[in-house]
């Protein structure tokens, strides 16, 4: 079984949730065999409750993922924290729901909530807490108490900061950081646009059907990581192809892809 635990359902936080978009992501992504994700939306996307309302109306869920368009959907989020960074935490859709609106205060980049008060709301809950790309330069993880960073359950490998920083250079970072906090690592695409997907992937030695699988899988170690050879084009393409369709919606390009498209 292949996994990608970092994905988006939309373009950009600005738009709105298609359900037409979303099927071509889910259509790529089985089309490299990927056969479950986790939807890590952003938590202060816009209309973020609308995701899951289009999600309930067009698939069948069974209480631990959507099966959609032949992959499992796990539902997640991706949520920033006051001291920078963002945490992945993927659970049941009543729990993500849940986290969802006790967050709703701290939606506003000068109000994120504090990562020791997250920690606290979701570590009593059946939730994966994933270290979101710790060393991206502008969103970075690795700056943060070591104490809590090791209440996380991994950290992302993501395709984007292998893109950008170098596939060795920036394992050279990660790997050690990992074992310093004695947290096994997952890879996440990061995609928010479906060439992305393939990029870098994990092959589960066995199917995983909920979210406490999935944690005993990482936990005992029984996956491999796997970077694609194609994953400079990959994702190069993806960031190119993401920055026109959201100039032809009169979106400006977001730091990221600003940045990855001028210096490549």
């Amino acid at each position: 079984m292949f996994l990608d635990l970092h994905t988006h359902g939309k373009l950009s936080k600005k738009s709105d949730f298609s359900l037409a978009y979303f099927k071509e992501m889910l259509t790529e992504a089985r089309a490299n065999n990927i056969s479950g994700i986790a939807l890590t939306e952003h938590f202060n996307t816009n209309n973020f409750g609308q995701i899951y309302a289009a999600l309930d109306e067009a698939y069948s869920y069974n209480g631990h993922y959507y099966e959609a368009e032949g992959v499992r959907v796990f539902p997640g989020m991706e949520v920033d924290i006051r001291e920078t960074g963002h945490i992945l935490l993927i659970s049941t859709r009543e729990e993500i729901l849940s986290i969802r609106e006790q967050l709703e205060p701290y939606l506003s980049k000068d109000n994120f909530i504090p990562f020791a008060q997250l920690l606290d709301l979701v570590e009593e809950r059946n939730v994966l807490k994933i270290g979101a790309h710790p060393y991206r330069s502008w969103t970075p993880l690795h700056h943060i108490n070591v104490n809590l960073l090791k209440r996380l359950d991994a950290l992302d490998l993501n395709a984007k900061d292998l893109y950008k920083q170098g596939i060795t250079a920036y394992q050279a970072k990660i790997y050690p950081f990992a074992e310093l906090l004695g947290l096994p690592i997952v890879a996440g695409s990061d995609s928010h646009q479906c060439l992305q997907y393939g990029s870098v992937i994990n092959r589960m030695n066995e199917s995983v059907h909920s979210v406490a699988e999935l944690r005993l899988a990482i936990q005992q170690g029984a996956y491999q990581v796997e970077i694609s050879d194609s994953l400079e084009l990959r994702v190069k393409a993806s960031v190119m192809m993401k920055k026109l369709l959201k100039q032809l919606q009169g979106e400006p390009p977001s730091r990221d892809e600003w940045d990855q498209v001028v210096t490549t």
